[in-house]
């Protein structure tokens, strides 16, 4: 069956008229449920590499066979992983691997058989101690790109802007690619000065930039205020994309509970145990929803941000797609900006649907059932 689309011409805005497109049916389903749909990438010969975080699994995907076959296992040992998350395409058809369950990332060959690993964390994990490199992008000659998130030691003021870092693992060296704005946080504290406890948590829905890398090197800073795309170049220039107008939307409770339920399912936590002088650390990602949200335990901003922060990718073909934050009840939207970082186009996904992947003339969308269950689906584009 072959994927529809709608196309429709939306009013004009700062940009003039934009093209929107809304999905309906998907080229292929594929039959198996999936926990968690953390990374998605597409191999040379069509299959998908699937990370199944919560599921634990590493699997192999076929659509035209219906077949998943599972890599490795669930452990701590060579050819094992705990929680794995995202997976990035290195130089030499080799595959970038991040085991947040063991704080490590791996490294695949072309075969997919499992290289060498080494921790993204190091130094001290008190906080401000230490330097913690989660991938969120690769670029394609194999660079990681990360968050940089500021001190945090106690005492002093909480960060308002973090740097984009670029870290190149064969020459060792790490150089900041932009700065960004961060989500706002709250500190409390309480107890006496010898039993003191400090707890740092973030604001939701305050507003953010968001960022993702190209595979050229080009960096997308998503800026949130105003609202537009600025593409770092690779020498350090920065081209600025028009302003886009957008109706602030209030928060009510039903966007408050898709949030908080949105975040509990992919957040990444971090975790700092301390045992007999001994500091360490443990990450995850999302989890099993406990009963209703406390919408009252959160501080909440009057009106949304234009965008969610932590849902900008750029595709194979060099094009940023920014997923909105709109009324509860609207369809999931991703705004399409170019490499001048105009806005060219909007793409409507069909209900309880998100953007997991890209492919060769294809997107992946993950369809989350009422169970929290994930199906994979593929769209032509």
């Amino acid at each position: 069956m072959a994927s529809t689309a709608t196309v429709a011409f939306l009013g004009a805005d700062l940009n003039g008229q934009v093209q929107e497109l809304r999905l309906s049916e998907p080229v292929a389903s594929f039959p198996q449920e999936f926990s968690t749909v953390r990374g998605l990438l597409e191999l040379a010969d069509g299959r998908l590499l699937v990370a199944d975080g919560l599921g634990q699994t590493l699997l192999v995907v076929d659509f035209d066979a219906s077949t998943a076959d599972t890599i490795g296992r669930p452990g701590q040992g060579p050819e094992e992983y705990r929680q794995p998350d995202g997976l990035y395409a290195l130089p030499g058809n080799k595959i970038l691997l991040v085991d947040l369950g063991n704080g490590r990332i791996t490294e695949l060959g072309p075969d997919l058989s499992f290289g060498p690993t080494m921790p993204f964390s190091q130094g001290d994990p008190a906080l401000g101690g230490m330097i913690l490199r989660i991938p969120q992008d690769v670029d394609g000659a194999g660079r990681i790109y990360y968050q940089g998130r500021g001190s945090m030691r106690p005492g002093s003021p909480l960060p308002d802007s973090g740097a984009v870092l670029r870290w190149d693992r064969e020459s060792e060296t790490t150089d900041t690619v932009a700065m960004v704005k961060l989500q706002a946080m709250n500190r409390t504290t309480s107890g006496g000065p010898s039993n003191q406890r400090v707890s740092i948590s973030p604001v939701p829905l305050s507003p953010q930039d968001g960022w993702a890398a190209a595979k050229d090197g080009r960096v997308a800073v998503v800026r949130t205020s105003p609202y537009r795309v600025d593409w770092v170049q690779t020498d350090g220039s920065v081209i600025q994309g028009s302003a886009v107008d957008y109706q602030p939307v209030r928060i009510g409770t039903d966007e408050k509970v898709a949030y908080l339920e949105d975040r509990q399912r992919n957040s990444v936590s971090v975790s700092i145990q301390v045992e007999n002088g001994r500091r360490s650390m443990t990450f995850g990602r999302g989890g099993s929803r406990s009963g209703e949200p406390d919408l009252d335990a959160y501080e909440w901003p009057r009106y949304m941000p234009a965008f969610d922060a932590s849902r900008v990718e750029v595709s194979l073909q060099g094009e940023v797609w920014v997923r909105r934050f709109l009324e509860a009840s609207e369809l999931p939207t991703y705004d399409v900006f170019d490499g001048a970082g105009q806005l060219v186009r909007r793409v409507v996904l069909p209900e309880a649907r998100e953007l997991v992947g890209f492919g060769e003339g294809v997107i992946y969308v993950a369809r989350i059932d009422e169970f929290d269950l994930q199906w994979l689906e593929k769209y032509e584009m």
